[in-house]
């Protein structure tokens, strides 16, 4: 497959500021840990990994917050956490002078800043004295008795806090952590419902995201009917959401966990999804939606370092910059004088020396002499003129599509009501119209202003729901397709065929190691690369001893495991593979690397075959042509030509 970033490489430096960056640009992110505190919270239970060992789900909550602030210091030391409790009686101390519409019942415990030791080290302490004595948290953190807060109230508050600490431009999001599935019941439901869904479509107006991570137990299950499903209600794009004028705004899913998959959870939901580009998407002359893509599969590196100068008493950091210097004169030249021409030809001197005529409307370039472009006319070819969007030219059969077409990583698009209003009706429409159908859609994309024109296939996509919520989404695949350039034939050689025994027993351990549900889920795999690495940058941020053997590689084969269910049936393998016959037979090849050029190519050869003058070929270009085939090129020139017919009879 071919990489990811081949689409907005330049071979030539002098070109580098004419690659689009802005998808490389990184948001800040800011999320507040909205968690609930109230006693069914901090009820105390048996710790399952420990024993002798209680725990409670504010304490959970909160390692899990703490766990999630870690990462951030290695991966994303630029986003900001704060940690805000509700259905507790502790207030929050402000400042004098400062006016605060954080609601009665709830209580800051971390301001939004920026993740650093100190602050995560305050949380560790916190939690290491819950360890000590189990009251710990219902000593610093008191629930409230026979009542709870409204939750248009909790919404009210991180408004508030969203608003006082974050920046404008990042990326907001608030991780409601609670196992309280109806916290309204009785008399004056409706109000309150209708207050919270109101206090949330500001806070989400705002520029927010409401992540809820429900918490479920077999003694107490979170319903989401009850209360939260005419709140939280999912994104999606049915017809009938597309009626309700503010779901478009309202939260993507709803997670319901258990308290153990609590950590496992945030991870998956804590990174950003961050669109790559917003286009229009033309169904029609004069008609277009407005959607968002996203990319599904981005590859996580280590973090970038930087570099510092040694100044004595201080190290201050290094910026690089870059300058572009007129080897005449010495003198920097500036950027908007800069312009683009070919390797050969004249010089720029000489140029320089002829005047353009205005009065033509093309640039004439003389004999002997360069054409120069500015950057606008650069862009200009790339895009071909174009401006971003994507174009719907017609549909085809979803047959039509095969594996050998998936050449590039595909994007997923969304609809964006906030371009276009009615965008998600139509984008909804069109994509059930196409899934009944059985249709794809072959689309003309341009994505980005720098990025060269591609035609692509919308292969559409059913949102697929499960017992703990949705996990494919609706939408559409955009999927590049393979110009002529791109595609290679590759060789097909018929090789030697296992017997059925040898086949048999290849397969009696082979299913026996078959990977669960069929499927390789990489949610269950973090790169080992990574972690093992980040793991050790974050022992040296908080001056702790690390040790490197309780670092837990999951992708390493479990090769007990694997002897006990199988190792009897792979040794029966090998020695059924042992006295098969076919697998003593050795296909001949040569070692050395094949020249790329060859005298005499194929098809002159079998021009040469068709016509009985196979003998008239010279014995240099048949030993070439055989050695291209990977066939022996030992023996007299009769025997070479033998060969040649014997290969071209058989391909």
């Amino acid at each position: 497959m071919a990489p990811y970033d081949d689409w907005n490489k330049i071979d030539d430096q002098e070109d580098e500021e004419l690659q689009d960056a802005s998808h490389l640009e990184s948001r800040r992110d800011v999320i507040v840990f909205c968690i609930d505190c109230s006693p069914s919270m901090l009820e105390l239970r048996d710790d399952p990994e420990y024993e002798d060992t209680q725990t409670c789900h504010l304490y959970t909550a909160l390692d899990a917050a703490m766990q999630i602030q870690k990462r951030k210091v290695i991966v994303g030391p630029n986003d900001s956490v704060g940690i805000l409790l509700f259905n507790t009686t502790k207030t929050s101390q402000l400042s004098s002078g400062r006016s605060s519409e954080i609601k009665k019942g709830t209580f800051l415990y971390q301001a939004i800043k920026p993740v650093g030791a100190p602050q995560i080290q305050e949380l560790i302490q916190l939690l290491d004295a819950f360890r000590e004595d189990p009251n710990e948290l219902s000593n610093a953190f008191p629930p409230l008795k026979d009542k709870r807060i409204p939750m248009g109230d909790v919404f009210t508050s991180c408004n508030w806090v969203l608003r006082d600490g974050a920046p404008k431009t990042a990326s907001k999001r608030v991780f409601l952590i609670t196992d309280e599935d109806d916290p309204h019941s009785g008399p004056g439901n409706h109000q309150l419902v209708t207050s919270a869904r109101t206090t949330l479509i500001d806070l989400t107006q705002a520029g927010a995201t409401v992540e809820p991570f429900f918490i479920s137990s077999s003694q107490k299950p979170f319903e989401v009917s009850k209360f939260y499903s005419s709140v939280l209600l999912p994104n999606n794009v049915d017809e009938e959401a597309g009626l309700n004028e503010d779901s478009s705004i309202l939260p993507e899913s709803i997670s319901i966990a258990r308290i153990g998959d609590l950590l496992d959870q945030m991870r998956i939901h804590e990174v950003p999804k961050r669109a790559q580009f917003s286009v229009s998407l033309e169904l029609a002359e004069g008609f277009k939606i407005g959607v968002k893509g996203y990319g599904l599969v981005t590859e996580q590196k280590k973090g970038s370092y930087k570099y510092f100068v040694d100044l004595g008493d201080r190290m201050e950091v290094a910026t690089a910059r870059t300058v572009y210097i007129d080897q005449d004169r010495e003198a920097e030249v500036d950027k908007s004088k800069i312009v683009y021409g070919t390797a050969p030809g004249a010089s720029a001197a000489a140029d320089g020396e002829d005047e353009e005529d205005e009065s033509v409307g093309t640039r004439v370039v003389k004999e002997d002499q360069r054409p120069f472009y500015s950057a606008e006319e650069v862009r200009s070819f790339r895009t071909l003129g174009l401006e971003p969007s994507i174009k719907l030219l017609g549909f085809k059969d979803r047959s039509e599509l095969v594996f050998e077409d998936n050449v590039k990583h595909s994007h997923f698009i969304y609809p964006d009501e906030m371009t276009y209003s009615g965008s998600k009706r139509t984008f909804s429409a069109l994509l059930k119209s196409m899934v009944k159908k059985k249709k794809i859609g072959l689309a003309l994309t341009l994505t980005r202003r720098n990025a060269s024109p591609a035609f692509c296939v919308l292969l559409p996509q059913e949102e697929k729901v499960d017992e703990g919520g949705w996990t494919d989404p609706a939408g559409f695949h955009l999927v590049p397709l393979p110009f002529a350039d791109d595609i290679r034939a590759a060789p097909v050689e018929e090789g030697y065929r296992a017997s059925d025994d040898l086949k048999d027993a290849a397969r009696a351990w082979i299913d026996k190691l078959s990977v669960k549900n069929g499927a390789y889920p990489p949610d269950a795999y973090p790169n080992p690369a990574l972690g093992y690495h980040n793991a050790q940058l974050q022992a040296s941020a908080f001056r702790e001893q690390y040790d490197p053997d309780s670092f837990e590689d999951l992708t390493e084969p479990k090769i007990e495991m694997i002897h006990k269910r199988a190792g009897k049936l792979i040794k029966s393998w090998k020695l059924a593979l042992l006295n098969d016959e076919s697998a003593d037979v050795v296909v001949a090849t040569t070692g050395s690397k094949r020249k790329a050029d060859v005298g005499v190519d194929e098809a002159e050869i079998r021009s040469q075959y068709d016509g009985g003058a196979l003998a008239k070929v010279h014995y240099d270009n048949t030993a070439d042509f055989l050695k291209s085939k990977s066939q022996p090129v030992s023996g007299k020139k009769a025997e070479l030509i033998e060969r040649v017919a014997d290969w071209l009879d058989t391909h």
